[in-house]
């Protein structure tokens, strides 16, 4: 596959030769066309670290090919809703789009492979896949369908699992609650009583002020700080078993993808690669720093009961075998998916996660306590 061999050679995966990537003189673009995209977002201007990756995109691009290549980046609600950017690429309304794949569920609830769908991958593991575990092959005839091609662009890390107004002690206290939540977790969470809500980013704060909604989840402490949901909720749970690595994506109007000149295209890709490494780096630096504020600020730090994280994975699989009945894209990606997984999760175990535990928890190297 061109894409594929094109990403080895420029490092993307690893960000090595996306970063080095030289721009194209002025000699290399003579005869080049000048060509401006514009790119909506699912995101609010206020979170720079989302927003800010699309906004990257393009300011690489133009870098890369000495300006003659733009593309603009629209906040949520500019030209579309938050939830609307695959419909507008599809349609050619815009060439481009930033955003989370699993929004588009309704449609097909494939599209939730290109993202993140729960007790899944972390986003080294999602990497993985999608690089050169098949996952771009298996979800290209997907996004085909629909006249769009895909690239990662983003990653955030393990989420939080959001802001609760009352604690969260027993699986009975799940029932009732009207959460915000997008993508598969709301079907997997309904079964245990949950009433799943799906709002865009800037309708959050005003539905949890009103007493629309119990709960929220969004991404982490960094962004979740910005938007002020600790003034009206104070309990904060971790860790989000429906994201432990989503994945944001690229999207393309496939016709405008196939009119690019070549070293546009690369360029197009680098940039995307360059912001899939740079997001999550970004969210590592900043999410501890909110989280202390948060909790110094009165926010309560609570982890999941195990007795609602076993309940929910018990459901996952239930929703997972009504979703292969429904949709012949997840029966046809569904069972690799689930066996790339499982490889990964044993690796992972093996190394990963004892070094982390061992680390995360010895106090032998632990910043001495300051002296009063």
């Amino acid at each position: 596959m061109e894409r594929r061999s094109f990403l080895k050679k420029a490092g993307t995966g690893l960000a090595a030769g996306a970063l080095a990537t030289p721009a194209l003189t002025q000699a290399q673009t003579a005869g080049l066309p000048e060509i401006k995209w514009r790119m909506p977002t699912s995101y609010p201007k206020s979170l720079d670290t989302l927003f800010g990756s699309a906004e990257f995109i393009g300011k690489r691009v133009a870098e890369i090919t000495d300006n003659k290549f733009q593309i603009r980046a629209f906040a949520a609600g500019e030209i579309v809703g938050a939830l609307q950017v695959l419909d507008a690429v599809q349609a050619g309304t815009v060439e481009c789009g930033h955003t989370a794949t699993y929004y588009y569920i309704g449609k097909d609830p494939a599209f939730a492979f290109a993202c993140a769908i729960p007790f899944g991958f972390n986003a080294r593991q999602m990497n993985a896949w999608w690089y050169y575990g098949g996952g771009a092959e298996a979800m290209a005839p997907l996004f085909k369908e629909y006249n769009c091609v895909i690239f990662p662009a983003g990653n955030t890390g393990t989420q939080m699992a959001g802001w609760y107004r009352k604690e969260i002690k027993t699986l009975a206290d799940m029932k009732g609650l009207k959460f915000r939540i997008g993508g598969l977790a709301g079907m997997v969470l309904a079964k245990l009583g949950v009433v799943p809500q799906q709002l865009a980013g800037p309708d959050i704060y005003p539905a949890l002020e009103k007493g629309t909604l119990d709960a929220t989840e969004w991404v982490g402490p960094a962004d979740d700080e910005k938007l002020g949901f600790n003034k009206i909720a104070q309990y904060y749970y971790y860790p989000s078993f429906w994201e432990g690595g989503p994945m944001l994506a690229f999207l393309v109007n496939d016709k405008k993808w196939n009119e690019l000149p070549k070293p546009y295209k690369a360029a197009l890709e680098t940039a995307c690669g360059e912001a899939n490494v740079r997001m999550m780096a970004d969210y590592d630096v900043k999410n501890p720093q909110a989280l202390r504020r948060l909790v110094a600020g009165g926010t309560k730090l609570r982890p999941f009961p195990k007795a609602v994280l076993e309940a929910a994975e018990k459901a996952v699989y239930e929703v997972y075998d009504e979703l292969s009945a429904k949709s012949a894209h997840w029966k046809r990606i569904y069972p690799e998916w689930k066996k790339f997984r499982d490889e990964q999760f044993l690796w992972f175990r093996v190394a990963e996660n004892t070094y982390d535990n061992y680390v995360f928890s010895s106090k032998v190297g632990a910043a001495p306590a300051k002296k009063k």
